[in-house]
């Protein structure tokens, strides 16, 4: 009877395994491993005897051998990653710094909670407002292409608004097409877009977030600031509409005996456009640093939606109007808790956040 060198393949295979699954250390598989599967290997040795094999016999050899070769790699592979993760644990184990009663000791009790800005406070009580007057909440991206910021706001190239010291250029595509949002209005364009897309007007909705713009920072602004915008799109909407959206607003949030004016102004993207504006809750209208000795604060500003806006996102100004508003979320926190200096919200003392837990 004629024997092949691979009779006992099953058996050497099974040694090999159990060879593998006594490794105890990542280190003892790295010993043994050109052992196991090396040029001088028992697979290896087999590999190169099968050349006695009359040639009908070893395409058949070959594929059991590879086989076997499968199997003892991956169970090597499996072991060695079985075995990195034990080492690893007990590293980890080795390094742990049991404290004990030393953590509990230091803990001076009871210990404080956190809880958010006295900015996010604001904009949820905002939020919460607007929401009462039948509005929905809408957010978008801080990083604008040109368009959404500028462009589809009906301002022009040569803007000032686009002027070095007011914007922040993000480097990214072309030179000045995309910027740190100087203002939450391009989530205006994203959402007329949306509702032409969908046929979903009208719009009652308000936009909360962060904005950056070159300010130098003083008792009344800050570089990085939040922002609240308000939009109305509807059939038959005039400027009464939004003085009273504004004077009920100011009344809710502020108090009945904080008043609201409206001045003219001049925006790109409204007409006829407004300067929105409160009495002074530091000095009750009587004037101070904080508001100029004017007895006003200047929230923002507002106006009716320019039929330009509306065309560049597809919206037939004959049948639908609007208004848009956008005033400070930060100096909103300023006059309703009457500080002084709107850089003291950036300062992170300890003293000042303790005041609106």
């Amino acid at each position: 009877m004629t024997t092949s060198p691979l009779d006992d393949l099953a058996d050497q295979t099974q040694q090999l395994l159990s060879n593998i699954a006594a490794l105890a250390t990542i280190d003892d598989l790295r010993e043994n491993e050109a052992a196991i599967t090396g040029r001088r290997s028992v697979l290896s040795t087999l590999q190169k005897s099968l050349g006695v094999l009359a040639p009908e016999d070893r395409k058949d050899a070959g594929a059991r051998l590879q086989e076997a070769r499968r199997v003892v790699e991956g169970a090597l592979e499996d072991r060695r990653q079985e075995l990195r993760a034990l080492a690893r644990v007990e590293v980890l184990a080795h390094d742990r710094l049991d404290l004990g009663d030393v953590v509990v000791s230091a803990v001076q009790w009871p210990a404080s909670v956190g809880h958010p800005n006295l900015v996010a406070i604001t904009q949820r009580e905002l939020e919460d407002v607007f929401v009462a007057m039948g509005f929905t909440v809408a957010e978008g991206p801080e990083v604008e292409s040109d368009w959404y910021n500028f462009e589809a706001l009906n301002i022009p190239p040569a803007h000032p608004a686009r002027g070095m010291w007011d914007t922040f250029y993000v480097d990214l595509g072309e030179p000045e097409t995309v910027v740190l949002r100087t203002h939450t209005s391009p989530t205006q364009i994203h959402l007329m877009e949306a509702a032409v897309a969908e046929n979903a007007l009208p719009i009652h909705s308000v936009m909360p977030g962060r904005c950056y713009r070159r300010d130098t920072p003083d008792p009344r602004h800050l570089a990085t600031f939040h922002q609240i915008e308000g939009l109305v799109i509807d059939r038959g909407i005039a400027f009464a509409d939004l003085a009273g959206v504004i004077e009920t607003f100011t009344r809710a949030y502020f108090g009945p005996d904080i008043e609201s004016r409206l001045r003219p102004g001049y925006f790109p993207f409204t007409e006829p456009s407004a300067e929105f504006e409160v009495t002074c809750t530091i000095c009750r209208g009587e004037g101070c640093r904080t508001c100029s000795h004017t007895g006003w604060i200047e929230l923002g500003g507002c106006g009716v939606v320019d039929p330009a806006v509306l065309a560049a996102v597809g919206i037939d100004s004959d049948e639908w109007s609007g208004f848009a508003f956008g005033f400070g979320i930060d100096r909103c926190a300023q006059m309703r808790h009457e500080i002084a200096d709107m850089r003291a919200l950036i300062e992170n003392d300890v003293r000042f956040l303790e005041q609106f837990s």
